[in-house]
């Protein structure tokens, strides 16, 4: 899977993203202090809603900067919102007040949410052949879990020396690191559509995917899934080792680097494991266990307990959040792939912005145990549809016709009326049955 790095322009980017993130996994490390300190045990109330801000920037305003950015160089827009990014971290460490915190994040993850699926859908157009772009999934996925264990252990080496405040100066420079690494190196320019189109068109236009596509109506299901365990994960670890084991932070830290750490063995295993299996398979089997995960943290009341649940937990987060990436590909043109990542992008956070809020108020209200039956009951009621939604056959390409197309129609010359096609829409095949 390494190998993949021998590509510069990948390596460059991979490496942004690791950095990038470490400064994330910081922040969030810090935050969940931050709260502790301001809230104590409602500190899940104040991290929900902060969440929950993060995910409404995310739903609202990544179709839309991907549509608007259309004509902006994709390097110098991913540094731009780099350094807003880390202009906007370097207040972090002065928050005295509940409100402070939810402006700050805000502002810094609405930056995030133009940036990360723009930087998304360079990364197959960097790595057009699938197997290469296979293992730079599993690469990103383990940088993401970077932030749930590397980023936990590394705040946990600083607290022992210094305060909480300084975790905020390894977000800054992640975000600096950053930009610097993306400006490195040459990105390839988007591929425009030959038409233009409003930014409201083009901005819908993911979603249209989305909604004519079956393996697509089943990642929007899945998507759900995924927030309610992660949702459950990122804002109650700190309730469940500070509050009710009565442990340090240094314990929350070693919480979340299980979880990570369990995301990172899943990530390393997948790309052999979907050689053999299916990405519907493995997607299923992951949100299966995201679900059995949660109901058996029912009659947690310890560490040693918690930790390998939490590990658990993170090879599913893995094995439903890793295929993704291959799916959105070989379902969409390559003009229309950042309006793809955007609309998933916007979906799957629609999902976080119903669970973090869900997790945060009702643990402080009814307590671990109703939270986590609620949030597995949800997550159960999710996975049907995404069963249904999601053909168990499901090729990537069809053999349809075009029995309306004129003769001199470059498909029709090409193979008489009938053609294969990636299982994808475009504005050929508006009836194209599903």
């Amino acid at each position: 899977m390494l190998d993949i790095l021998r590509h510069r322009t990948y390596r460059h980017l991979f490496l942004a993203q690791v950095v990038a993130l470490l400064g994330t996994g910081l922040a969030t490390v810090a935050l969940s202090i931050v709260a502790f300190d301001l809230a104590g045990e409602d500190a899940g109330k104040v991290l929900g809603t902060a969440l929950a801000i993060k995910m409404a920037a995310y739903v609202l305003i990544a179709p839309f900067a991907s549509a608007l950015a259309e004509n902006v160089p994709r390097r110098v827009l991913l540094v731009m919102l780099d350094l807003v990014r880390a202009a906007t971290a370097v207040a972090l460490p002065f928050v005295t007040e509940v409100w402070e915190v939810y402006l700050l994040i805000a502002m810094l993850q609405s930056a995030s949410a133009a940036f990360t699926p723009i930087f998304q859908s360079t990364i197959p157009d960097t790595l057009p052949n699938e197997a290469e772009y296979t293992k730079a999934l599993s690469l990103s996925r383990l940088a993401y879990d970077l932030e749930n264990l590397a980023s936990p252990a590394l705040a946990a080496l600083i607290l022992a020396f210094t305060s909480w405040q300084a975790l905020f100066s390894g977000t800054v420079i992640g975000f600096i690191a950053s930009a610097l690494l993306v400006a490195s190196v040459a990105i390839p320019s988007a591929i425009k559509a030959e038409k233009r189109k409003g930014v409201y068109a083009r901005a819908r236009r993911g979603f249209e995917i989305f909604i004519a596509t079956p393996r697509l109506r089943g990642v929007m299901a899945l998507n759900l899934v995924v927030s309610l365990a992660g949702a459950m994960v990122i804002v109650n670890t700190v309730v469940l080792v500070q509050g009710q084991f009565g442990l340090t932070e240094q314990h929350t830290a070693m919480a979340f680097a299980a979880f990570g750490g369990g995301s990172m063995l899943a990530a390393f295993a997948l790309p052999s494991l979907l050689q053999r299996w299916q990405d519907r398979q493995v997607m299923l089997t992951g949100a299966i266990v995201l679900i059995v995960g949660l109901i058996a943290a029912l009659p947690v009341d310890r560490l040693a307990w918690l930790l390998p649940l939490w590990v658990s937990l993170g090879a599913g987060f893995s094995a439903v959040q890793t295929p993704v990436g291959r799916l959105l590909t070989r379902s969409s043109h390559g003009q229309d792939r950042p309006a793809v990542f955007a609309a998933q992008f916007s979906l799957s956070h629609a999902g976080w912005l119903i669970a973090y809020p869900l997790a945060g108020w009702l643990g402080a209200v009814a307590g671990m145990q109703i939270t986590l039956l609620v949030l597995a009951g949800l997550a159960i009621v999710a996975l049907v549809p995404a069963i249904k939604l999601w053909p168990a056959n499901d090729p990537s390409e069809l053999l349809h016709r075009h029995d309306s197309l004129a003769p001199d129609h470059p498909h029709t010359a090409e193979s008489g009326r009938e053609h294969a096609h990636p299982y994808i829409i475009d504005n050929l095949h508006p009836t194209w049955p599903r």
